[in-house]
Parts: C-alpha cells; structure tokens; sequence
C-alpha cells in the first residue's frame, strides 16, 4: 500500500498543509498514520477522502459539517466492501459491459439494497466524480448500468402486492442517486414510479391521489423537511425517504 507525506498529499490534492492538519485535529476528518519520528503518512483512501472534503467545500458546505456526508471512513466499513469497489472500477475499465452488468445483476441478487447502494455504489461513484475526465466517462456508464438495472428491479416489484408511490428528487442533480433511493424503497415494500429527473421546485398538486417519497440530497435542508411537513398536514400524500420510519 503506498503512502505519501503531508507534502505531496498537499501537491496532490491542492491543499495547503496548514488546512490539512486542521482538518485533522480540529475537525476529525483524517485519520493518517504516523511514523515512529511523528510525521503523518497518508493513504491513497486519506487522498480519496481529502477530494471529497473539498468537493462538499466546494458545494457551500461548512467544514464542521462535512463529517457527516463523508463516505465511511475504512475502519467504520465492513470488511470486504473497498475491494469491491476496486473490483468494479477494474471491470467498468476492462471495457466489458455485459460482465459489469451481469455482476450487478449478481450483487442485487445476494446483497440488499441499502447496504450495496451505502458501501457500494454511493462511495465509489463519489470516487469517481472527484477524479479525472476518464473516470466521468466511466462513471456515466456506470450509472446507465444502475439506471437499467434498478428499473427491471421497479417493473419487477409492481407484480407484487404492495403500496404505490412516485419518487420524486427534489433540490438536488443526482438522477443515479434518485433512482437507488427508488430500489431501496422498492424492498422496503413500495410499488414505484420514479420522476427521472429531480425538480429544483416541488408542487405536490401537479400529482393528485399520488403518494410522493422525496429524496433531497444528502443531507436535506432544514426548510425541505419543514416544507414536506407542512405538505403533509395540507392533506398531501408525501413523506422524505430520509425518514425510514415513513416508509
């Protein structure tokens, strides 16, 4: 496993060192290793989670709030599930689709679907929007991959008893993210439509008689829970999927 100073994380990463070490002491947001002289060491997973760092930055959000957006930290993951990870970038970089696609198909068939989409999908497809041009082309068939594979999944479900829904994505530019929100709602006992792309503004009266499950992102802004909330005591049928117990 290769290792790297705070010196050539910093050049990496473009980051200043001085940021670095606040990240890490002030904030808790970098666990690098230390030499037996005291010189922080980093990981090629420290240098993944350094991109991502900057990316929430970059979206406007406070450091002392990125923690809680940041993909599990390696020690906090169950075993097995970056390697995974690596396995699936290697086949979407092999070129094969139809290996990619059949092992997809694999994993929807031994694994549920909020445990593939939290230590799966979500965390590489993070990876993978923070680094070069050649990742974004793979990371865009990718999502075509989980697109067509989560909506066999949603035709499949409407041959079961269950309750019907539109899910609907709200205040965000995530449609892949929308779509596995869709297939863990599907488990969870849904029948669902998905609105393919989200809305930058929601109108629950635009669907009459239909159950709204919204997703907004991660996480949602305190006047979207409030907004759903105030929707719902309107008389209208819609509930956050950030709110397990609705669902």
């Amino acid at each position: 496993m290769a290792l790297y100073t705070i010196g050539e994380v910093a050049d990496l990463c473009e980051v200043n060192p001085v940021t670095l070490r606040a990240w890490q002491r002030r904030y808790g947001l970098l666990k690098p290793v230390r030499t037996d002289g005291g010189h922080r060491l980093f990981s090629d997973a420290d240098i993944d989670r350094i991109r991502e760092i900057k990316h929430w930055i970059e979206q406007g959000v406070q450091v002392s709030k990125v923690k809680t957006l940041l993909s599990c930290d390696s020690a906090d993951e169950p075993e097995g599930w970056r390697e995974r990870q690596e396995l699936l970038l290697t086949k979407l970089r092999s070129g094969n689709v139809g290996q990619v696609r059949h092992w997809v198909s694999e994993l929807g068939r031994d694994y549920p679907a909020p445990m593939l989409v939290r230590h799966l999908y979500t965390p590489l497809r993070r990876r993978m929007q923070l680094q070069h041009a050649t990742l974004h082309a793979l990371l865009s068939l990718l999502d075509g991959i989980l697109i067509n594979y989560v909506a066999f999944c949603l035709q499949s479900a409407w041959k079961k008893p269950g309750n019907d829904a539109l899910v609907v994505g709200w205040g965000h530019q995530d449609a892949t993210a929308l779509w596995l929100e869709a297939w863990i709602a599907v488990q969870k006992g849904w029948r669902v439509d998905v609105l393919a792309q989200p809305l930058a503004q929601l109108r629950p009266e635009l669907f009459p008689g239909k159950t709204l499950l919204v997703w907004c992102g991660e996480p949602p802004a305190a006047r979207q829970l409030e907004q759903i909330a105030a929707w719902h005591q309107q008389g209208h049928a819609i509930f956050s999927l950030h709110e397990t117990e609705t669902i």
